[in-house]
């Protein structure tokens, strides 16, 4: 069995518990992967994040961001967070009971084979010619700069129904994960991760129209015009370049993100966005 461990960068706590993690793991005759940085930091030989979908769980040690990246190269396997960071809506156990947490998945996949673990969707954008990466949080478009003067025109459909079109900064298209991130500080609403929907808010409208949340199966299409460039962003990480007039289509990814370890107390990380 191989388990695949990526702790935050630069964070002696999380590599510190990654250490620990590795000890206990391969006393128990387990196999463990790291990524680059964390072997790294350990000075054992790693592997690129991409390499994660080969293990059968991966534990992630840090906070949101770290949750994503792990997931970057994790695909459909199963992925443990340890809460290191201030909100953690993805990161569930605490570092006092990581060892006991992911040593009890473990013993779960020796026995069944399958991780206990829940889903959540992944948005992914695509014009035809490319595809970004599948983003957890949100697909973010975005004129070739912020302010009064800059930013696109957008027309935005929900299974070619036009919902919004005007100039603004740029357009999201969130999950329910993701809602509580980029899409809450432009403005957007807060949604249940038991509900499945997509929700898109728009930035900076001249026009501005209410956020508005649509099923988890609507496809999203984005055409961009009035401007020379545009980007489109997956989870702040990856994006690709548009040259306007240019239409983008965002769906649901086939695979979605598997969280393991049990669920985040919502209500309770609610309270640390104050």
């Amino acid at each position: 069995m191989y388990v695949g461990i990526v702790a935050q960068r630069d964070n002696e706590q999380a590599v510190s518990l990654a250490a620990e993690l590795v000890g206990t793991l391969e006393a128990d005759d387990l196999t463990t992967t790291l990524d680059t940085a964390t072997a790294g930091a350990l000075d054992r030989p790693g592997v690129d994040v991409n390499e994660m979908a080969e293990c059968d769980l991966v534990v992630s040690i840090g906070g949101d961001g770290t949750f994503l990246y792990a997931a970057r190269g994790a695909g459909s396997t199963p992925i443990m967070g340890i809460n290191l960071g201030e909100v953690g809506f993805l990161n569930a156990i605490a570092p006092a009971d990581a060892i006991e947490a992911v040593t009890a998945e473990v013993e779960q996949l020796r026995e069944t084979g399958r991780a206990r673990s829940r889903e959540i969707p992944r948005l992914r954008a695509s014009n035809g010619d490319w595809s970004l990466e599948p983003a957890i949080n949100e697909i973010a478009f975005q004129g070739p700069q912020r302010g009064h003067g800059n930013g696109a025109d957008f027309t935005v459909r929900v299974d070619d129904e036009v919902y919004t079109t005007g100039h603004a900064d740029g357009v999201l298209v969130s999950t329910p994960t993701g809602s509580t991130a980029y899409n809450l500080s432009e403005g957007g609403p807060l949604v249940h991760p038991s509900i499945e929907a997509i929700v898109l808010t728009e930035m900076c409208p001249t026009d501005s129209m209410p956020s508005l949340a649509v099923d988890i199966d609507s496809t999203v299409s984005v055409s961009v015009s009035g401007a020379e460039e545009a980007f489109v962003v997956s989870d702040g990480r990856t994006r690709e370049r548009i040259d306007p007039p240019a239409t983008v289509t965002v769906s649901t990814a086939e695979v979605p993100v598997r969280i393991a370890g049990g669920s985040v107390d919502y209500f309770e990380a609610l309270k640390k966005l104050e």
